[in-house]
């Protein structure tokens, strides 16, 4: 939700989602920053609970906005997140975790590095900044597969929470929305950024477990007796498909 928008903020709140991602960046023009960050001041101060999108480091707006939400902040996402220091610098002065968001090509790059940032809980991806950078559509499932799926290593081989996915900018289209999410779940994301509260019901059924998959994962894990390797439906059940199915009971 736009910072400058605290009329918005309670309905979001109200949206099923998981948690609100109040913006302080690029959905504020540069004359209600200040505005902005106040409404979010005083939103968290109220003891409402969300994540804040801050402006970039090399920003003017920058220190402003830590200030602003330090100790209050669920977490603080980072636009642009290309450089571990930076985002070591954020948690030091917010007091709490950080969220990199990787939109640009050298985020892409440098993923595994920023990923491995102490402060870091899990990223996000920015599909839109990054196709703009790149010259190519932002919808386009095929043109962005290799950088969701280098972020989504990335945050795996840092230990880090599974990458939660850019926007879907068709806001009246279910259709897209849900070819979105196949998409992202087929490559490993467990949550996406909503930017309507209309989204967030699709988005929270695409992310529970299916009925199916739960009865199969508590097979497989009711075919283990000993922890060691045990069949269920003629496939083989090692530790790698004990921890499959051990993660989808804990999304369920």
């Amino acid at each position: 939700m736009p910072g400058h928008r605290p009329d918005r903020f309670a309905k979001a709140a109200a949206s099923g989602a998981d948690v609100v991602v109040l913006d302080l960046e690029d959905a504020v023009g540069p004359e209600s920053k200040a505005e902005a960050r106040e409404h979010v001041r005083s939103w968290l101060a109220d003891g409402h609970e969300a994540v804040v999108r801050i402006n970039g480091s090399g920003t003017p707006w920058f220190s402003d906005d830590l200030t602003a939400v330090a100790g209050r902040a669920r977490a603080v996402m980072v636009p642009k997140a290309e450089d571990r220091a930076v985002l070591n610098l954020v948690a030091d002065r917010s007091g709490t975790e950080v969220i990199p968001l990787i939109e640009t090509a050298t985020g892409v790059l440098l993923a595994a590095e920023v990923c491995a940032a102490d402060p870091v809980v899990r990223p996000a991806f920015g599909s839109i900044d990054l196709a703009a950078q790149i010259g190519v559509d932002h919808r386009s499932h095929a043109a962005l597969r290799h950088a969701r799926s280098a972020v989504v290593l990335a945050a795996a081989a840092a230990g880090r929470g599974a990458p939660i996915d850019g926007v879907t900018t068709a806001l009246d289209d279910e259709a897209v929305l849900r070819a979105d999410l196949e998409h992202a779940i087929e490559l490993g994301f467990t949550g996406k950024l909503c930017i309507h509260p209309r989204q967030a019901g699709p988005v929270n059924a695409a992310f529970t477990p299916t009925e199916a998959e739960i009865r199969w994962a508590e097979e497989v894990l009711a075919s283990v007796t000993d922890g060691s390797v045990a069949v269920h439906n003629g496939q083989m059940v090692d530790r790698p498909v004990i921890l499959r199915a051990q993660a989808i009971l804990a999304r369920a």
